[in-house]
């Protein structure tokens, strides 16, 4: 049996009976468990030849970790904080810029090269080399971001803890989502997607493909290199026909367009006002 093998046994074990967590070695299993996840060796989620899979014992082991630590003030002049899980250390050997206020909670794991603002990335999430997370975007627990993505300023992107085998929000390598886009409850975004501003995907929201003769409607997952925009859709009601919140795929970033292209410039290749 192989340490994870192990590991994952344990960490099991203590879910499905927390009465388990006083014993040492099921104790232990959730902390080094923690420690791995930390240094990038585990993660929540990872992509196959069948798609993303999710790792639900290791979202186990979060909550577990939560159930295990205490509260105290953690001091980091001139900042006080009061909280359970502490922040993540060694940025500097670990080539990570992380500009203050921003902040890395301890389980979440930062590629090298990768840039964060003054936003925050949670426990669990992933964060890939040469990514951007720009100023107040927030990257949720277990929320999965691949390299040379760019998080414009105010993103969110959901946490999804409990239960421990639902998908995490994942961002794909190098897409670019766009300023106040909000991005939760497990939808996918693939790879090269440009996300416009403002546009908020859910589990429900209808992603519309109108790019040809008849609409093609996607939920949960945005198809490689779509370019996205808000839209509206018209719903009957039974007070009436009212307009919802939709997105809509406008069409493909071209291969002429330089990956590390500005938001606005890959928008005006589709005469969108930016």
């Amino acid at each position: 049996m192989s340490s994870i093998e192990n590991l994952s046994q344990k960490v099991s074990a203590a879910f499905a009976d927390r009465a388990k967590l006083k014993d040492a070695d099921h104790a232990a299993a959730v902390r080094e468990t923690l420690a791995l996840l930390d240094a990038g060796e585990l993660r929540v989620a990872e992509k196959g030849p069948e798609g993303w899979k999710v790792n639900a014992w290791v979202k186990e082991a979060i909550l577990l970790f939560f159930a295990l630590s205490e509260m105290k003030v953690m001091e980091v002049e001139p900042f006080e904080f009061f909280d359970k899980i502490p922040l993540k250390k060694g940025l500097e050997a670990a080539g990570v810029r992380v500009v203050p206020p921003g902040v890395v909670r301890y389980g979440a794991f930062v590629e090298r090269g990768a840039v964060v603002m003054p936003g925050y990335v949670n426990i669990g999430a992933r964060v890939g080399a040469g990514t951007m997370v720009d100023t107040w975007a927030t990257v949720g627990s277990c929320a999965q971001v691949g390299r040379d993505v760019h998080l414009s300023g105010g993103v969110g992107l959901g946490g999804v803890l409990e239960p421990p085998t639902a998908s995490p929000v994942i961002i794909e390598d190098r897409a670019f989502i766009g300023s106040r886009c909000i991005v939760v409850e497990g939808v996918v975004v693939e790879e090269e997607a440009v996300l416009g501003a403002n546009v908020v995907l859910t589990a429900s929201t209808p992603i519309i493909d109108v790019t040809g003769p008849e609409e093609k409607v996607y939920k949960g997952r945005v198809p490689a290199r779509s370019v996205v925009i808000p839209g509206m859709k018209e719903k009957q009601f039974p007070a009436g026909r009212y307009m919802v919140p939709c997105a809509l795929i406008i069409g493909q970033r071209k291969e002429s367009t330089d990956k590390k292209t500005s938001l606005n410039s890959a928008l005006r290749d589709f005469a969108v006002p930016v």
